[in-house]
C-alpha cells in the first residue's frame, strides 16, 4: 500500500509551519519526501529482518536530519526545536523505530557540542555528523527507569579518570552506538547529586554492546543494553559532572515529551488518513463504508482526539523555543498522547478490518509502536504526579 497522504489536521500543522522561518518550512519539505521515498517502502523489511538500518541513518544525516538542532558553528543545521518536532512527526508516519532512532542520535550529538570539552567535540563531531558512528544516551536501567536516582551503574574516580562498571537496559540505538552518553552513580549516599555522565566510545576497553532486543514495531531502532566492565573513562570524556548530571538528563526531559507526542499524532495521522481513504473506497451494501454512521463517527472522533494531541504538541514546542517553562505543557501533550494514540490506531484498523492486519499497512506497527511510547519519557502515571505536583505548587504560591 501506498504511503498515504491525506487531507486531516492540515490546518493546524499549516498554521504551526508559517510560524517557522523559510529555510525551516523547506528542511521539513525534504523531511517529508526523505519519509515517502526512503524510509516508507522499506519500514516492514527492518521489522520483519530485525534489522536497524545504519545506511539509510547515514543518508538521513547526510541531508542534516541528525543535526536539526546543532549551530551552524559546528556543522549542524541550525533550526528550531519546532522544526525537529516537526521532523519527528513526518518520520513517525512512515516508522516510529526509525524516527526515534534518529532523534536519540541527534540528542546526543547536541549534547556533545553542547557540553564537551571542545577538543573532544572536535574529536567525536564529524563521525556523528556524517552517521559514521551513531549516537545514544543510556540513563535506564533494569531496575532505574522513572526512578532515575536509583542508578546502579558506578563511577568509581581513579587517575586520570574514572572506572564504570553496570549495564544499562531499554537504549534506543545501543545495539550499533558507537558513542554514549551513559550515565552513573559516583556516590549513592549522594543521591541524585551523585550522577555523572560519561562518553564513551566503541573500542573501548570493558564497553561492550550484548544485543538488540526482540521488540514489537522497534527493530529499526536498536534498542537493547549496554554493559561496562570496569571500563576507563578518561577525565575529559566526563560531559557532565557530579553534582550536574541529574539536572541535566531532567532538562531534556520536556523537550522528550513534546516530540514524543509528535511521534504519536505522526502515526495517528497516517492511521486515519489510510482508513478514511480505505472508507471511501470500499463498498458494502451498495455504498461506502463511510456511509455507515457508526464507522464514520468512530473515525471523527479519533480526528478529534489528534487535533487535539497536535494542539497540545505545538504549544509545548512553541513554549520551547522561546525559553518558557514548559514541564506541564509537555506533560498535558504526553499524557493525551499516550492516552489517545493507541484507542485511535485501534479505531483506524477496526475501520479497515481485518486489512488493517496486513503486513504492507503500518498501523499494527503503529498500533505497538504507540504501546511503546507509554513506556518512553515517562508513562501516564508519571505525567499524573507530575501534574499534580505542579498544580499544588501553583495553589500553595497563589
Amino acid at each position: 500500500m501506498t504511503f498515504f497522504c491525506g487531507v486531516v489536521a492540515v490546518t493546524l500543522t499549516e498554521e504551526f509551519d508559517a510560524g517557522l522561518r523559510r529555510e525551516e518550512r523547506d528542511f521539513i519539505g525534504r523531511v517529508k519526501t526523505f519519509a515517502q521515498e526512503v524510509v516508507h517502502p522499506a519500514a516492514k523489511e527492518w521489522e520483519y529482518t530485525r534489522r536497524v538500518p545504519v545506511e539509510v541513518l547515514r543518508e538521513a544525516c547526510a541531508l542534516g536530519l541528525g543535526s536539526v538542532e546543532l549551530p551552524v558553528e559546528w556543522g549542524g543545521m541550525g533550526l528550531s526545536f519546532g522544526a525537529k518536532v516537526r521532523m519527528a512527526e513526518e518520520l513517525a508516519r512512515a516508522d516510529l523505530a526509525f524516527a526515534f532512532s534518529l532523534v536519540q542520535h541527534h540528542n546526543a550529538l547536541v549534547r556533545i557540542a553542547e557540553s564537551a570539552p571542545a577538543g573532544v567535540a572536535r574529536r567525536l563531531l564529524p563521525g556523528l555528523l556524517a552517521g559514521e558512528a551513531i549516537g545514544c544516551t543510556a540513563m535506564s536501567e533494569a531496575g532505574a527507569g522513572s526512578d532515575f536516582a536509583a542508578l546502579a551503574t558506578r563511577a568509581v574516580k581513579v587517575d586520570g579518570g574514572w572506572r564504570l562498571s553496570g549495564e544499562k537496559a531499554w537504549i534506543t540505538n545501543a545495539a550499533v552506538a558507537g558513542v554514549a552518553l551513559v550515565y552513573a552513580q559516583t556516590d549513592p549516599a549522594a543521591g541524585n547529586k551523585g550522577i555523572a555522565c560519561f562518553l564513551l566510545a566503541d573500542g573501548m576497553a570493558g564497553f561492550s554492546r550484548p544485543g538488540a532486543y526482540e521488540l514489537q514495531a522497534a527493530h529499526a531502532a536498536g534498542v537493547g543494553a549496554l554493559r561496562m566492565d570496569d571500563c576507563f573513562v578518561p577525565d575529559e570524556m566526563l560531559l557532565y559532572p557530579p553534582g550536574s548530571g541529574f539536572k541535566a538528563a531532567m532538562q531534556g526531559v520536556n523537550r522528550a515529551r513534546v516530540h514524543v507526542t509528535a511521534m504519536n499524532a505522526g502515526m495517528l495521522r497516517e492511521s486515519l488518513s489510510l482508513a478514511l481513504h480505505y472508507g471511501e473506497q470500499r463498498r458494502a451494501f451498495d455504498q461506502p463504508l463511510l456511509a455507515f454512521q457508526g464507522l464514520a463517527w468512530s473515525l471523527a472522533d479519533v480526528a478529534t482526539d489528534l487535533e487535539a494531541m497536535l494542539a497540545l504538541a505545538y504549544r509545548a514546542a512553541r513554549q520551547i523555543d522561546r525559553g518558557e517553562d514548559a514541564q506541564q505543557a509537555a506533560a498535558f501533550a504526553k499524557k493525551f498522547g499516550n492516552e489517545h494514540a493507541l484507542g485511535g490506531i485501534a479505531a483506524c484498523m477496526q475501520a479497515m478490518g481485518a486489512n488493517g492486519l496486513r503486513a504492507d499497512v503500518p498501523l499494527a506497527r503503529h498500533l505497538a509502536a504507540a504501546k511503546l511510547l507509554c513506556y518512553t519519557d515517562g508513562t501516564v502515571e508519571m505525567m499524573n504526579e507530575r501534574l499534580v505536583h505542579l498544580m499544588r505548587k501553583a495553589a500553595a504560591s497563589a
